[in-house]
């Protein structure tokens, strides 16, 4: 009785009984050349190993395909015969070559990103670049949304990587953490938030109507846990930029990456309010459909955000 099945009439998988495709090589190199010194020099071998190369074929199909000679190399008529049918062998195996590499050319012509709108609009534009100086013919097309958004788009096979600022990595997903992110709480300078001695209390801001994005984006995740619940929502945007511009406009206060606030909090056209007894921090992650680690440009830009 068999382990794992039937087994094949002709015994051992045709792997086992068919000369690999280097010692084909050899052989029509020989029947070319006359000499299995320059059939090895051709294919940069020694002729000791192009020897032995030959042996172990004619063992492995039980007929002598060289005769050896001071004088040169012939091919015997089984060898002439086994030679005629490599040639084929081999033809079929650049076919499929070329289709490989045909493949390989269309996936590498495009990449789908999907990603968060914090990594999005903050992070993604300077790896892209950079990963367009790598690879000019790939033609990349990045999708913003919720990290909820960017989990479905990856388990239905509408994006090749993805990033996401959740607190946990999606059901279905492997990850990596490329960055961590810390979460601030800001108003206008008209709010009296900002004129604050002390820090906010934790249990102020759960209870305050806040600015917020919508549900299934990162940061409202993380704000959530890290508060034990959020009051009902002042307004309820769908990115970052809007949250941004409504708390400058005054309408009241928001939690937004430190990411997006530089040139805000420069400008002094937003404050910062310390908050104490928490702590809003969280990791960045790429993500990709479990067991299918990312290949190609999809490779290079998970490489490039190691390097950030």
């Amino acid at each position: 009785m068999s382990n794992g099945g039937e087994e094949r009439p002709g015994g051992p998988g045709i792997a086992h009984r068919v000369p690999d495709l280097g010692a084909l090589e050899l052989l029509l190199a020989v029947a070319r050349l006359g000499s299995l010194g320059r059939a090895a020099r051709e294919l940069g071998i020694t002729q000791p190993a192009a020897s032995s190369r030959i042996r172990s074929m004619e063992r492995q199909l039980g007929v002598a395909l060289v005769d050896r000679s001071p004088r040169g190399s012939r091919l015997t008529h089984e060898g002439s015969l086994v030679t005629d049918w490599a040639r084929r062998v081999l033809d079929a195996a650049e076919a499929f070559d070329a289709g490989a590499q045909a493949l390989r050319d269309r996936r590498d012509s495009r990449l789908r990103v999907a990603a968060s709108m914090t990594i999005a609009e903050y992070l993604l534009p300077g790896w892209l670049i950079a990963l367009r100086a790598q690879r000019p013919d790939t033609a990349v097309s990045l999708r913003a949304g919720n990290s909820a958004a960017v989990a479905e788009r990856l388990l239905a096979g509408d994006a090749d990587l993805g990033f996401v600022e959740g607190l946990t990595v999606p059901t279905g997903l492997d990850a990596t953490v490329i960055a961590r992110d810390r979460l601030i709480v800001v108003t206008a300078p008209g709010h009296p938030w900002a004129r604050r001695r002390s820090p906010l209390a934790a249990a102020e801001l759960s209870r305050t109507p806040l600015i917020l994005r919508e549900e299934g984006s990162g940061t409202r995740q993380v704000l959530d846990a890290a508060l034990g619940g959020l009051a009902r929502p002042l307004i309820e945007l769908s990115s970052t930029t809007a949250v941004k511009a409504a708390a400058v406009s005054g309408a009241g206060p928001a939690v937004l990456s430190e990411l997006a606030l530089g040139e805000e909090l420069s400008g002094r056209r937003l404050v910062s309010v310390p908050v104490a007894e928490v702590r809003l921090a969280r990791d960045l992650r790429a993500v990709w459909p479990t067991g299918h680690r990312p290949t190609g440009p999809a490779r290079d830009l998970l490489s490039l955000t190691r390097g950030a």
